[in-house]
């Protein structure tokens, strides 16, 4: 069956150059909850507030928040654009952008600025694939190198492409970084992120094959870890590209100022999640879905009902997590704490329909948010979709 986001209840829209008040802060509660290696029963946390999400997560030692940003008022940066995907930043300050259903990588400037630079060949966009996840290689200055994740067929592959100096990236020269991921109409995972360790991580999904999430041998369903070039990064538990099990559909992956890697995760019917990844760790799916109790998978740092979430993008910046919601159209800002632990989840950035990618500026300034109404799911406005700015200060 599809992701929760495919039952749509939308809020009320503001126009896109109206500011939202929905910014405001809200206060950090003490009850927070840490991702162990090994997962104890979940208890409950303290909720938001009356419209904000049910949470649960792991008990945790209580630990101060790290110092947390301010935020400021939205704006709209760029608009007209086909259900965009994923975003990755170049040297420069300018961000890559895919398109899901167009196979077009964009290139938007911090004015807003919209120039296509290219088009990935061999894209076949059907249901919830397309050209989905961007990545641009940490040696980008020297190696020029561009790492998208697009749907071909009966597979999900990653592949390098070459930016040339002009900035135009020809979509069919293609480098082979890793394919034979599995694909589907729905949960076709598609994330990739460089971490501070200079390791490539990938979220996929099972394509709809439940049993592929707890098949080792299976990459759906899996966090991946791979070097630059697409070998198995040294390490891994799984000896392959396997660095964690039991994944339904991740969509979002972020780093915390510790290393730290953290996933987002659709639910099916009950929970959605957000996990701390360690290494070797089995998340669950399909055997448990949100905190089950059971010492044979991580439990979730948090989860939300699937109404009020449907997580896609994550990001960290100014002392939190950045978690964006398709059906729960908001941003979630997760506090991180000084122990390793999260804060209460607070609600931002009601008002734009479906939130699909989020990621913070190279100088953290601010954040570049995606909306996703024209992906067949939502009810998209006139100047849809659109990139958002919400600063940090």
């Amino acid at each position: 069956m599809p992701d929760p986001g495919g039952t749509v209840v939308l809020h009320p829209r503001q126009c896109a150059g109206t500011g939202l008040a929905a910014l405001a802060a809200v206060a950090l509660l003490a009850g927070c909850a840490s991702g162990p290696p090994a997962a104890p029963q979940a208890t409950p946390a303290a909720p938001t507030g009356a419209d904000g999400p049910s949470v649960s997560g792991s008990a945790a030692t209580p630990g101060g928040p790290q110092p947390q940003a301010d935020t400021g008022e939205p704006r709209v940066l760029a608009t007209g654009l086909a259900t965009p995907w994923a975003l990755s930043f170049l040297p420069d300050g300018n961000a890559l952008v895919t398109e899901r259903d167009s196979a077009r990588i964009l290139r938007v400037s911090a004015q807003g600025d919209v120039t296509p630079v290219g088009v990935v060949e061999g894209v076949q966009a059907r249901g919830e694939g397309g050209l989905l996840g961007i990545a641009v290689s940490p040696g980008f200055a020297t190696d020029r190198r561009v790492l998208v994740y697009y749907t071909a067929g009966g597979e999900n592959r990653i592949v390098a492409l070459t930016a040339a100096e002009d900035g135009t990236i020809d979509g069919a020269a293609q480098q082979p970084v890793l394919d034979g991921i599995p694909a589907g109409t729905v949960h076709n995972g598609g994330e990739l992120a460089f971490g501070p360790d200079g390791l490539l991580y990938v979220g996929t999904g099972e394509s709809g094959d439940r049993a592929r999430s707890q098949d080792p041998a299976d990459l759906g369903g899996k966090i991946l870890r791979l070097s630059p070039d697409g070998t198995p990064a040294p390490g891994n538990p799984s000896g392959g590209p396997v660095f964690a099990t039991g994944i339904r559909n991740s969509q979002g992956i972020a780093f915390g100022p510790d290393g730290a890697v953290y996933a987002s995760e659709f639910g099916a019917n009950t929970a959605d999640e957000l996990n701390r990844i360690v290494p070797g760790g089995n998340y669950g799916w399909p055997e448990v879905e949100g905190a089950g109790g059971d010492d044979r998978f991580v439990a979730p740092l948090l989860t939300w009902p699937t109404d009020e979430a449907s997580p896609s993008g994550l990001a960290q910046a100014g002392g939190s997590l950045w978690m964006s919601a398709l059906r729960g159209e908001r941003l979630f800002r997760i506090p991180l704490r000084d122990d390793g632990a999260v804060g209460a989840p607070q609600e931002l950035l009601t008002g734009y329909g479906r939130i699909r990618g989020v990621a913070a500026a190279p100088d953290g300034s601010a954040l570049w948010v995606t909306t996703s109404n024209r992906d067949g799911r939502g009810s998209p406005a006139a100047d849809d979709d659109r990139i958002v700015i919400v600063p940090l200060r």
